[in-house]
Formats: structure tokens, sequence, C-alpha cells
């Protein structure tokens, strides 16, 4: 687990975002997961573990419904520090667009009795493509697990998945429904903008 692939993407005199390294972490591993309107809206999903945060891009976002197999696409580790950063990513800059915190809390590495694991355990589990974890935030609480569809696979594809319990909904579930106002305003604005250039197209 490297924070190389960060920092190489990133040029830190034109970008807000942390430029961080892995550090030691505290005795409660940590998640969060982030609304982001890049060049399309997704939400990211990282999960601390071995003083960096596992990412993913999950585009339709996350659901408390067990029947939504969501797409997520694994991408570069991001620093600890990435937990807590809201803001806009100026253009000209990867990801550029506007990011704020959805979801937070801590998490539990858990194996298929829903046992708590070691992060090492857990870690080993990551490298065969199928992890489980108990999650306690503010919208996502209980079991989820992410499965690789091509395991031993360079492919970065998985799905995030809800595991039925007291937390589980057969309702449809929709993570904008959830998201600050704010978010929504800006997504809203951008849409505008980009209607306004198509028109402006001849």
């Amino acid at each position: 687990m490297s924070l190389s692939k960060y920092n190489q993407k990133r040029n830190f005199n034109d970008t807000p975002e942390p430029a961080g390294k892995a550090r030691k972490a505290d005795s409660k591993l940590i998640f969060v997961v982030q609304r982001h309107h890049a060049s399309h809206l997704h939400y990211d999903f990282r999960l601390e573990l071995n003083g960096v945060l596992l990412s993913w891009a999950v585009p339709k976002g996350p659901s408390l419904n067990p029947a939504d197999k969501r797409l997520a696409m694994m991408v570069e580790d991001h620093p600890l520090d990435y937990a807590t950063f809201e803001g806009d990513i100026p253009e000209g800059n990867y990801g550029a667009g506007h990011v704020d915190v959805w979801d937070h809390g801590t998490y539990e590495p858990v194996n298929e009795e829903s046992e708590t694991i070691t992060p090492k355990e857990f870690k080993s589990n990551l490298h065969k493509g199928s992890i489980k974890f108990r999650m306690k935030g503010k919208h996502l609480k209980g079991e989820f697990a992410l499965v690789k569809l091509k395991r031993g696979q360079e492919d970065n594809s998985w799905l995030l998945i809800k595991h039925r319990d007291k937390y589980a909904t057969d309702e449809p579930y929709n993570s904008e429904d959830y998201a600050k106002k704010s978010s929504l305003k800006y997504t809203e604005a951008r849409n505008n903008r980009r209607g306004l250039k198509k028109k402006s197209t001849p």
C-alpha cells in the first residue's frame, strides 16, 4: 500500500487536497464516503488500512438495499488526512470538481461468520478479492462486502454489496437523497452550465 500514485497525479501547488504520508492508525479504523462531482458525479468509498485509505469510486453511490450490487472501481490509495477533505479541486487538476463528505465513521473487518478479524487478516482477504466489514456511520450501518469481479486479474472492478441485517432495506435507495444541500446546488449549477454550452454549440 503506497501513496506514490496519489502524489504523482497531483500538483499540490495548485490543489487544496492534502499531500499526506502513511501514518500509524488510531485504535479504531475509520471510513469516509465523499460525494465527488468531477467529470462525472460519483461517490468515493474509502476504508482505512495500514495507515492509508483504500479507495473505490462508486458511480451510483452506496446502498442499504442488498439487491443493489453497486459497481466500485478501485483507485489509488489516499492519505488518512483526505478523510476530512471538502472543497473544490481547480480545473486542470486530476479529479477537478467539488468534494463533500457524505458519511464517515468507524468500521470493523469481519469474516464470513461476522466475527471481528485483524487488519492483517483483512489485508489477506483484500488480496484474495473479497472483504467484509461492519460499518458504524450516520448513513451506512451494518455489514457490507466488497467483492472483486475478476479475481487474480488486473481489472479493478469490484461490487459493493449490503448484507441483510437490521439496517438493510428493501426500499429503493438513492445516495443523492442524503446529500448536502450545498452539494446538490453545485451539481444543479454545473448541469445548468453544461446545458447552456450545449445550446450555444452550433
